[in-house]
């Protein structure tokens, strides 16, 4: 199978609106043809660029899909990265995949210029690459290698993932059928386009489908909840820290405006929550503001989505649900055994044609990341009632206290129910005692105060007496990445 067959609506006399950005309006065929000669440009005289690496900083536009596809069609290996990368962090990714070609707005090159100069790689603007005309472009095997986005780097360097067109093709064909993508859809994306949820769950399913995807450079909670109101999308997804963004939005509007923003919301077909684990107290106010039953799944760089729960049927708070189809997940005990039974932790292992090739360049850490053929997640769950539930990184996540593995994500949905507490995340210290020491690190709402000991004796009633933090750090803000994530690594510090 070639890769020709991809996005199949992307395509010669198809009118209908792709892609919605600051520019306008622009229509399959017209987004098709200029991907096809920014692959023209791309390849220059060459039949194929064989895998060349072409790293790219465009902001969410119809430019992006030109610059990704573009890539695609003429052989090479996209690269996106994260617009708003410090340079120390763009050094890391460009020098450590080789890459050639950097492809940037001309507003970025001056502070690009110094950094591609140092690595010896060409800094061009779209424009400089697209070709006058578009003659015959490479086919190209599904095996052939696509596409390198890096890791979050919430515990280690950021390793640069490798995945195939076969895999990316399994990781948007299971979402359209699991979560029912129609030509008829519309969405927003204003997720970072250098992660698997804006590429992979929005932009790829909206195009392969035949969608409508509005690009947002930014969040703008006020031109959303506009569109909103308008009955523009017919479907939503991001991170739970938008949500959280949402619901403050939403209570500081008078009641009728909050009315009709949340009946908007309301009226889509589906609202996804991802990326992160959805608190169970932003699950039910979510619920009580729209009427909406947040779906949330689980995924990572390395498999694009594989667990979610159903759209159809139950869609319980605090779980990811089941194993998408076509994707195998089982959980494994720390001695590598099978987790048969229900409510014992184990760390999710995944199978199927989703799974990445390897770790760019770094073949030691692809072969820890497979036994036996499972590709090792390092996220801990627990299976109840057959719906996934997870517990955290195994790395970070899961606390090893006074004899128990505690899940520092179940202590934090208790903590958030607190009335004083805005944002927390919950960490493990070293601890003379308790081998890790369970420790708090709280924001607070405004004009509030906490005390430990009032803290402590709140949780008497809500959790067991060895989950009880044993001090809590209070901070303005926690430290994040760019999906919203918490770098609890920096916490530790």
């Amino acid at each position: 199978m070639m890769i020709q067959n991809a996005f199949p609506k992307i395509a010669l006399n198809n009118k209908k609106i792709a892609v919605v950005d600051s520019a306008g309006a622009h229509t399959y065929d017209k987004v098709d043809a200029r991907i096809n000669l920014f692959a023209a440009g791309i390849l220059g005289n060459k039949r194929d660029i064989q895998e060349e690496r072409v790293a790219f900083l465009i902001p969410a536009s119809q430019e992006y899909v030109t610059v990704l596809i573009g890539i695609w069609r003429a052989g090479g290996i996209a690269v996106p990265l994260n617009i708003a990368s410090a340079e120390d962090e763009l050094h890391h990714y460009l020098s450590s995949i080789g890459v050639t070609r950097l492809i940037a707005d001309y507003e970025d090159h001056g502070k690009l210029y110094r950094l591609c100069e140092e690595l010896g790689i060409q800094l061009l603007t779209v424009d400089d690459v697209l070709a006058e005309r578009c003659n015959e472009l490479p086919r190209l095997s599904q095996e052939r290698s696509a596409l390198i986005l890096f890791t979050s780097g919430t515990t280690s360097k950021p390793k640069g993932v490798l995945t195939t067109h076969k895999a990316i093709r399994a990781q948007i064909l299971t979402l359209l059928d699991a979560w029912r993508w129609s030509v008829e859809d519309v969405i927003p994306l204003f997720l970072p386009l250098h992660h698997v949820h804006g590429i992979i769950n929005v932009l790829c399913c909206a195009l392969w489908s035949g969608a409508t995807v509005h690009m947002m450079p930014k969040l703008d909670l006020w031109n959303i909840c506009s569109k909103v109101i308008s009955n523009t999308f017919t479907l939503f997804m991001a991170v739970p820290t938008i949500y959280v963004k949402l619901i403050e939005h939403l209570e500081n509007q008078n009641i009728d405006l909050a009315q009709a923003i949340g009946d908007g919301f309301g009226r889509m077909r589906l609202n996804v929550s991802g990326s992160a684990a959805c608190p169970v107290n932003v699950f039910n106010q979510w619920k009580a503001k729209t009427g909406q039953i947040l779906l949330e799944r689980y995924g990572m760089t390395e498999v694009g989505m594989a667990i979610s729960n159903c759209y159809v049927g139950e869609r319980r708070a605090g779980f990811v649900g089941q194993a998408l189809p076509g994707v195998t997940v089982r959980l494994f005990d720390e001695w590598d055994v099978p987790v048969t039974a229900e409510k014992i932790p184990g760390e999710i292992r995944m199978r199927g044609d989703n799974l990445f090739k390897e770790y760019w360049n770094n073949p030691k850490a692809t072969q820890e990341a497979f036994k036996d053929g499972w590709f090792c997640s390092g996220d801990i769950a627990v299976i109840e009632d057959g719906y996934f539930r997870i517990m955290g990184r195994s790395s970070i996540d899961i606390i090893k206290s006074g004899g128990y593995k505690l899940s520092a994500l179940e202590i934090e949905g208790v903590l958030l129910t607190h009335e004083n507490i805005a944002e927390v995340a919950v960490i493990g210290l070293p601890d003379d005692t308790w081998g890790e020491a369970v420790v708090a690190c709280v924001c607070l709402r405004a004009g509030t105060q906490l005390e430990y000991v009032d803290l402590k004796n709140w949780c008497i009633e809500k959790m067991s007496a060895y989950k009880i933090p044993k001090r809590i750090k209070v901070l303005d803000s926690l430290p994040r990445n760019a999906m919203g994530k918490v770098t609890k690594s920096s916490l530790k510090g």
